[in-house]
């Protein structure tokens, strides 16, 4: 497997600080995003906090086999970079519960994240919250999550539609985020990589602005990967930029 990428994060045209965190691990074929929540420094604690343990635990068990000593209990019917992910989602997790528990200016503070490990040709994706992952196959775009919120779950139900839920004021409520709590339930699922398919982990910045034909379009350029995120960027400042803007493009080149 040979993966090329580029990231690229902004803090908005109406936000002060930037709450959102990204790693790009290469060396790992691991790729994060996490998007803060809390305000003032709070968001940027938690979403960095999140992305450290993430990293930390895939680092760490590189060579992790299912008979060994796991942090949370193995699952054995999902792969073991599944479970190596959803470990490292705990991890963060309590590491963001440390942090809330040695200040009391941090309570309250949570994350989203959303991250694919690529092993050969399988990339293992997992998320909490409302960042998502795209692919871009063929000149065809697929969301890869279902976001874990309020205006999501009314979409599946059939009480709003789409466009509805771009413009809903309760539109940025998540029902699940890292927040320190020990109930965590992360999402994973495995997806066959095929070269030529460009991967895109965002946060709702991106998303909120730009819809899915626009994204589409971005992604479809035949450019360098720098550019293709800057664009994203620039597109979603263009329209307003009302939150926090932060973009991974992964470009599979061989599997």
């Amino acid at each position: 497997m040979s993966v090329s990428s580029a990231s690229a994060t902004d803090k908005g045209l109406r936000r002060s600080t930037n709450e959102d965190s990204v790693s790009v691990r290469e060396d790992l074929g691991l790729f994060v995003v996490a998007d803060g929540m809390g305000g003032h420094a709070a968001g940027e604690v938690a979403s960095r906090a999140a992305v450290e343990g993430i990293v930390a635990f895939v680092e760490a068990t590189q060579t992790m086999s299912p008979d060994q000593t796991w942090p949370i209990p193995f699952d054995l019917e999902q792969s073991v970079n599944a479970n190596r992910l959803r470990a490292g989602f705990r991890m963060g997790n309590r590491r963001l519960a440390s942090q809330i528990g040695s200040s009391s200016e941090l309570r309250g503070m949570a994350t989203t994240a959303v991250a694919v490990l690529i092993d050969g040709g399988t990339g293992t994706l997992a998320h909490v919250g409302d960042s998502r992952a795209y692919r871009l196959r063929d000149g065809q775009l697929d969301r890869l999550t279902r976001d874990h919120s309020w205006v999501e779950e009314q979409i599946r139900v059939g009480a709003l539609s789409e466009a509805a839920a771009r413009q809903h004021p309760w539109r940025n409520i998540v029902t699940r985020a890292l927040s320190g709590s020990e109930d965590l339930e992360v999402d994973t699922q495995e997806i066959v990589l095929q070269a030529g398919d460009r991967l895109l982990l965002c946060s709702d910045g991106v998303f909120t602005v730009l819809d899915d034909d626009q994204i589409s379009e971005v992604l479809r350029r035949k450019t360098d990967l720098d550019q293709l995120c800057g664009a994203l960027i620039q597109g979603a400042n263009d329209g307003g930029g009302p939150d926090n803007v932060t973009a991974i493009v992964l470009e599979i080149n061989a599997v």
